[in-house]
Protein backbone atom coordinates (compact mmCIF):
# COMPACT_ATOMS: atom_id res chain seq x y z
CA UNK A 1 0.00 0.00 0.00
CA UNK A 2 0.86 3.56 -0.51
CA UNK A 3 1.25 7.30 1.94
CA UNK A 4 -0.74 9.06 -0.27
CA UNK A 5 -0.34 13.29 0.45
CA UNK A 6 -3.31 15.23 -0.59
CA UNK A 7 -2.94 18.82 -1.59
CA UNK A 8 -6.54 20.31 -1.23
CA UNK A 9 -9.88 20.04 0.14
CA UNK A 10 -12.54 19.92 -1.63
CA UNK A 11 -14.74 17.08 -3.22
CA UNK A 12 -12.42 15.55 -5.17
CA UNK A 13 -9.52 15.56 -2.33
CA UNK A 14 -12.76 13.74 0.00
CA UNK A 15 -13.28 11.15 -2.59
CA UNK A 16 -10.07 10.03 -3.46
CA UNK A 17 -8.93 10.10 0.46
CA UNK A 18 -12.12 7.97 1.55
CA UNK A 19 -11.20 5.66 -1.24
CA UNK A 20 -7.50 5.67 -0.52
CA UNK A 21 -8.19 4.86 3.00
CA UNK A 22 -10.26 2.07 2.07
CA UNK A 23 -8.09 0.72 0.04
CA UNK A 24 -5.33 0.39 3.32
CA UNK A 25 -3.40 3.79 2.30
CA UNK A 26 -2.14 6.07 4.73
CA UNK A 27 -3.79 9.54 4.04
CA UNK A 28 -2.15 12.73 4.30
CA UNK A 29 -4.44 16.22 3.80
CA UNK A 30 -2.71 19.84 3.26
CA UNK A 31 -4.88 22.52 2.59
CA UNK A 32 -3.87 26.76 2.25
CA UNK A 33 -6.62 26.62 4.90
CA UNK A 34 -5.50 24.20 7.97
CA UNK A 35 -9.06 24.24 9.89
CA UNK A 36 -10.65 22.56 6.48
CA UNK A 37 -7.63 20.31 6.21
CA UNK A 38 -8.12 19.23 9.41
CA UNK A 39 -11.76 19.26 9.24
CA UNK A 40 -11.47 16.74 6.57
CA UNK A 41 -8.96 14.56 7.94
CA UNK A 42 -11.73 14.10 10.55
CA UNK A 43 -14.27 13.57 8.40
CA UNK A 44 -11.96 10.96 6.85
CA UNK A 45 -11.33 9.17 9.73
CA UNK A 46 -8.96 6.25 9.50
CA UNK A 47 -6.54 7.80 11.02
CA UNK A 48 -5.82 10.50 8.31
CA UNK A 49 -3.52 13.49 9.42
CA UNK A 50 -2.95 17.04 8.22
CA UNK A 51 -0.18 18.43 7.16
CA UNK A 52 1.23 21.86 6.60
CA UNK A 53 0.75 23.76 3.54
CA UNK A 54 3.90 23.97 1.64
CA UNK A 55 5.40 22.07 3.96
CA UNK A 56 7.35 18.65 3.07
CA UNK A 57 4.59 16.29 2.13
CA UNK A 58 4.51 12.35 4.51
CA UNK A 59 3.72 10.63 1.51
CA UNK A 60 5.72 9.51 -1.72
CA UNK A 61 2.90 10.13 -3.71
CA UNK A 62 1.31 13.53 -4.06
CA UNK A 63 -2.31 13.58 -5.27
CA UNK A 64 -2.82 17.60 -6.36
CA UNK A 65 -6.66 17.57 -6.14
CA UNK A 66 -7.37 21.96 -7.19
CA UNK A 67 -9.08 23.50 -9.63
CA UNK A 68 -6.60 23.53 -12.66
CA UNK A 69 -5.26 27.43 -12.65
CA UNK A 70 -4.14 26.26 -9.07
CA UNK A 71 -2.38 23.38 -9.30
CA UNK A 72 1.31 24.88 -11.02
CA UNK A 73 1.18 27.38 -8.56
CA UNK A 74 1.23 25.15 -6.13
CA UNK A 75 3.64 23.04 -7.02
CA UNK A 76 5.94 26.07 -7.54
CA UNK A 77 5.02 26.95 -3.87
CA UNK A 78 6.16 23.39 -2.53
CA UNK A 79 9.13 23.53 -4.54
CA UNK A 80 11.81 21.41 -3.64
CA UNK A 81 9.83 19.71 -0.71
CA UNK A 82 8.36 17.85 -3.33
CA UNK A 83 11.81 16.04 -4.52
CA UNK A 84 11.94 12.72 -4.71
CA UNK A 85 7.99 12.57 -5.06
CA UNK A 86 5.31 11.61 -7.06
CA UNK A 87 3.12 14.36 -8.35
CA UNK A 88 -0.73 12.80 -9.55
CA UNK A 89 -2.35 15.78 -11.36
CA UNK A 90 -6.20 14.94 -11.77
CA UNK A 91 -7.19 18.66 -13.24
CA UNK A 92 -9.34 19.23 -16.15
CA UNK A 93 -8.54 22.63 -17.72
CA UNK A 94 -11.84 22.99 -19.92
CA UNK A 95 -12.32 26.50 -20.87
CA UNK A 96 -15.56 28.75 -20.03
CA UNK A 97 -18.20 26.67 -22.11
CA UNK A 98 -16.78 23.39 -21.20
CA UNK A 99 -16.34 22.18 -25.07
CA UNK A 100 -12.42 22.72 -25.45
CA UNK A 101 -9.46 23.22 -23.50
CA UNK A 102 -8.22 26.84 -21.83
CA UNK A 103 -4.73 25.99 -23.08
CA UNK A 104 -4.41 26.70 -26.77
CA UNK A 105 -1.06 25.05 -26.67
CA UNK A 106 -0.76 21.19 -27.60
CA UNK A 107 0.55 21.18 -23.91
CA UNK A 108 -1.52 19.41 -20.90
CA UNK A 109 -1.37 21.16 -16.74
CA UNK A 110 0.75 17.74 -16.29
CA UNK A 111 3.35 19.11 -18.46
CA UNK A 112 3.57 22.22 -16.99
CA UNK A 113 3.88 20.93 -13.40
CA UNK A 114 6.49 19.04 -14.81
CA UNK A 115 8.21 21.99 -15.60
CA UNK A 116 7.46 23.62 -12.43
CA UNK A 117 8.60 20.69 -10.19
CA UNK A 118 11.53 19.79 -8.32
CA UNK A 119 14.66 17.43 -9.79
CA UNK A 120 13.81 14.12 -8.72
CA UNK A 121 10.08 14.43 -8.90
CA UNK A 122 8.22 12.78 -10.94
CA UNK A 123 4.21 13.88 -12.77
CA UNK A 124 1.53 11.36 -13.73
CA UNK A 125 -1.46 12.17 -15.18
CA UNK A 126 -4.82 10.38 -13.94
CA UNK A 127 -7.98 9.88 -12.41
CA UNK A 128 -8.78 13.25 -14.62
CA UNK A 129 -11.91 11.20 -17.05
CA UNK A 130 -13.51 9.63 -14.42
CA UNK A 131 -16.64 11.62 -12.66
CA UNK A 132 -16.29 12.03 -8.62
CA UNK A 133 -19.57 10.74 -8.01
CA UNK A 134 -18.66 7.71 -10.07
CA UNK A 135 -15.12 7.53 -8.43
CA UNK A 136 -17.11 7.22 -4.67
CA UNK A 137 -19.03 3.94 -5.84
CA UNK A 138 -17.79 2.58 -9.22
CA UNK A 139 -15.14 0.12 -10.51
CA UNK A 140 -13.83 2.93 -13.56
CA UNK A 141 -10.74 2.55 -15.53
CA UNK A 142 -8.18 4.72 -14.64
CA UNK A 143 -6.01 6.12 -17.44
CA UNK A 144 -2.11 6.92 -16.44
CA UNK A 145 0.14 9.36 -18.32
CA UNK A 146 3.87 9.93 -17.60
CA UNK A 147 7.80 9.84 -18.77
CA UNK A 148 8.81 7.57 -16.01
CA UNK A 149 8.18 3.85 -15.97
CA UNK A 150 8.80 3.52 -11.87
CA UNK A 151 6.60 6.16 -11.06
CA UNK A 152 3.26 4.89 -13.06
CA UNK A 153 4.21 1.51 -11.46
CA UNK A 154 3.60 3.05 -8.09
CA UNK A 155 0.66 5.29 -9.31
CA UNK A 156 -0.93 1.95 -11.27
CA UNK A 157 -0.60 -0.17 -7.77
CA UNK A 158 -2.44 2.94 -5.64
CA UNK A 159 -4.87 2.73 -8.37
CA UNK A 160 -5.34 -0.61 -7.56
CA UNK A 161 -5.64 -0.78 -4.18
CA UNK A 162 -8.44 1.34 -4.94
CA UNK A 163 -10.01 -1.77 -6.53
CA UNK A 164 -9.87 0.04 -9.91
CA UNK A 165 -8.27 -0.77 -12.89
CA UNK A 166 -5.02 1.37 -14.51
CA UNK A 167 -4.48 1.64 -17.93
CA UNK A 168 -1.03 3.12 -19.21
CA UNK A 169 -1.53 5.62 -22.13
CA UNK A 170 1.92 6.54 -22.55
CA UNK A 171 4.51 9.19 -21.76
CA UNK A 172 3.70 12.33 -20.52
CA UNK A 173 2.59 13.98 -23.87
CA UNK A 174 -0.25 12.27 -23.50
CA UNK A 175 -1.96 13.92 -20.91
CA UNK A 176 -2.80 16.94 -23.76
CA UNK A 177 -5.00 14.00 -25.23
CA UNK A 178 -6.57 12.51 -21.67
CA UNK A 179 -7.37 16.15 -20.64
CA UNK A 180 -9.42 16.35 -24.22
CA UNK A 181 -10.82 13.04 -23.14
CA UNK A 182 -11.89 14.86 -20.02
CA UNK A 183 -13.82 17.19 -22.68
CA UNK A 184 -15.46 14.10 -24.87
CA UNK A 185 -16.71 12.83 -21.05
CA UNK A 186 -18.58 16.37 -20.43
CA UNK A 187 -19.83 16.33 -24.24
CA UNK A 188 -20.99 12.56 -23.77
CA UNK A 189 -22.84 13.50 -20.52
CA UNK A 190 -24.39 16.71 -22.32
CA UNK A 191 -25.42 14.65 -25.22
CA UNK A 192 -24.66 11.43 -26.50
CA UNK A 193 -25.48 9.47 -22.81
CA UNK A 194 -27.44 12.38 -20.61
CA UNK A 195 -26.24 12.10 -17.84
CA UNK A 196 -22.97 11.53 -16.08
CA UNK A 197 -23.55 8.39 -14.57
CA UNK A 198 -21.17 6.69 -16.66
CA UNK A 199 -17.13 6.41 -16.85
CA UNK A 200 -14.38 5.98 -20.01
CA UNK A 201 -12.67 2.84 -20.13
CA UNK A 202 -11.75 -0.07 -22.89
CA UNK A 203 -13.50 -3.30 -23.51
CA UNK A 204 -11.69 -6.12 -24.39
CA UNK A 205 -12.72 -8.46 -26.64
CA UNK A 206 -11.52 -12.14 -26.10
CA UNK A 207 -8.87 -14.08 -27.82
CA UNK A 208 -9.89 -15.64 -31.34
CA UNK A 209 -8.27 -18.47 -32.00
CA UNK A 210 -6.15 -18.73 -35.31
CA UNK A 211 -7.35 -19.59 -38.17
Amino acid sequence: MSDISIIGTENMARTLGARALAGGNTVEVMGRDRAKAAALAQTLGGGATTGEWGATPAGDIVIVALLYDGVVPAVAQYGDSLAGRVIVDISNPFNSTFDGLAHREETSIAREVAKAAPAGAHVVKAFNTVFRHVLETGRPDVFLAGDDARAKTRVAAFVESLGLRPLDVGGLKMAHWLEGAGVVAVGLANHGVGNVDFALGVTELPVRANG
